[in-house]
């Protein structure tokens, strides 16, 4: 245990953020839990193959995701000082792998150098001051605004992840778009551990006992664990049949020891997209993706900084440059390794939620994430109906800083209503950020009240009527 004035004290600002070794390695596990299903699902996404017949592969991919945000959140822990867990972006995965299914000539090599592209941009921006002075001149408002938005984005996906709150087919003849559990009625085992760990972490939050989140993801996960050997649950996917009682992602599972492949690590080509798509489309797709990672990023900063209490008092965040340059070398890193970019991550608010404050606990998020490269039992065996109870918690702590929002001034009240319900109900931290933007500028301007307006948050409006709009403009310039 490091004592206060001590070398490892000083140099992450241990006593000084109000935090302790064992808050940080308590944090640092919880962390890595709420995150470490992206080491199975992002395999899965990116699972496709290429239009040249080409696929990943589920073993390289996941191994490298796992080296990937190891490096990385050690990387944020050891030199920007914050507990910030970075591992590849849920989203942009997501239109990485839709891109390379929908654009005929297009490989995996190709889409992984515009994410690259994408990721060194973002370095220039970060370098040259840009990325900072967008945060500067963002609102107090929004900013508090963003914090609840993430708030209730975290709260959903756990809500989500668990299975207690699902997605309505659109067979099902309904237009409303989510409901309670299968068909209105909560379902099997896994539901059961969600609502044990939920409460369970509710009353340990209450009580105020130490490690209250990790407590409860432990807990639940040994549950699971009981439940899947006696009962057999199963997956609620198979890849062949569903099962609405099932787990959510993958069963709890003990497998064996492997070794990491990590083949996949420079395979890409820089410029590869623009010989098979044209300059024009490959500069548009690149686009997106910037935006996107630009601004997930710092929305995400801002919330769980916010979370956390490490903004001073004039508003600006320690060692900000470090922890942007860090997140810019993600989408360069992870494209670079062909697992998509990699991100700053919102489930970095369950360990900030256990009393993380400091790079430390990255650092610890960062090791696990390592050993997850040979020991996927530490993957397998937390399902997300464990961890999910530790998101609602910390999307709770998040959503309670609504009434520092002044509600009396439209001009920030309705941009920051959009901002922040509109991350959860679209998915989409950037989406939230860009419709509050454009909100303050549209109606700061109709308020007669230019002069409030930072030149920059004119640009920003402005990127991102061009990033909403992308669909007409590749009509316009025939784009597909």
């Amino acid at each position: 245990m490091a004592s206060q004035g001590s070398a490892l004290d000083r140099y992450f600002y241990i006593t000084k953020r109000g935090s302790n070794v064992s808050r940080e390695i308590r944090g640092g596990f919880a962390t890595f839990f709420a995150m470490s299903y992206i080491v199975v699902l992002n395999p899965l996404i990116l699972s496709a193959a290429d239009s040249s017949g080409n696929a990943l592969g589920l073993e390289r991919v996941a191994a490298v995701t796992a080296f990937v945000a190891g490096i990385l959140t050690i990387l944020m822990g050891a030199w920007a000082k914050h507990p910030f867990a970075l591992a590849t972006g849920l989203g942009v995965n997501a239109f990485v792998a839709i891109t390379v299914a929908t654009h005929r000539g297009l490989t995996w090599p190709d889409m992984m150098g515009l994410v690259m592209l994408s990721g060194i941009t973002m370095f220039i921006l970060v370098v040259t001051g840009f990325r900072k002075a967008v945060f500067k001149a963002v609102p107090e408002g929004l900013k508090i605004a963003i914090v609840v938005g993430i708030g209730m984005f975290i709260a959903l996906i756990g809500l989500v992840n668990a299975g207690f709150v699902r997605r309505i087919p659109d067979a099902a003849g309904t237009t409303v778009p989510v409901g309670l559990g299968a068909d209105g009625k909560l379902l099997g085992w896994p539901t059961l551990v969600f609502i044990f760990g939920l409460v369970l972490t509710i009353a340990l939050v209450v009580r105020k006992v130490k490690g209250a989140i990790l407590i409860g993801i432990i807990a639940a996960t040994i549950l699971a664990n009981i439940l899947e050997l006696t009962l057999h649950i199963g997956p609620s996917f198979d890849g062949k049949t569903s099962n609405p009682s099932g787990w959510s992602l993958v069963a709890p599972q003990l497998s064996p020891w492997s070794l990491p492949d990590l083949s996949l690590i420079g395979k890409f080509d820089l410029f590869g997209s623009f010989a098979h798509l044209g300059a024009l489309a490959a500069i548009l797709l690149a686009f997106v993706i910037l935006l996107s990672i630009f601004f997930d990023a710092m929305g995400t900063v801002v919330g769980l900084a916010g979370e956390a209490g490490t903004i001073e008092k004039d508003g600006t965040i320690p060692d900000l440059d470090r922890v942007l340059m860090v997140d810019a070398f993600g989408a360069v890193a992870g494209g670079g390794s062909s697992v998509s970019s990699s991100q700053i991550y919102v489930e970095s608010g369950a360990g900030i939620g256990e009393g993380a404050r400091t790079g430390l606990a990255s650092i610890v998020t960062g090791l696990l994430f390592l050993v997850a490269m040979f020991v996927t039992p530490l993957i397998k065996l937390v399902p997300f109906e464990a961890v999910a109870p530790a998101l609602v918690v910390v999307g709770f702590m998040m959503v309670s800083q609504v009434g520092k929002i002044d509600w009396s001034d439209w001009g920030i009240a309705i941009p920051a209503f959009l901002t922040f319900i509109l991350m959860p109900f679209t998915y989409s931290i950037a989406n939230g950020l860009g419709a509050g933007f454009i909100a303050y500028v549209l109606i700061r301007t109709v308020q007669g009240r230019v002069k409030d307006i930072h030149p920059l948050m004119w640009a920003v409006a402005a990127a991102f009527v061009l990033f909403f709009g992308i669909g007409p403009v590749e009509q316009l310039f025939g784009v597909s």
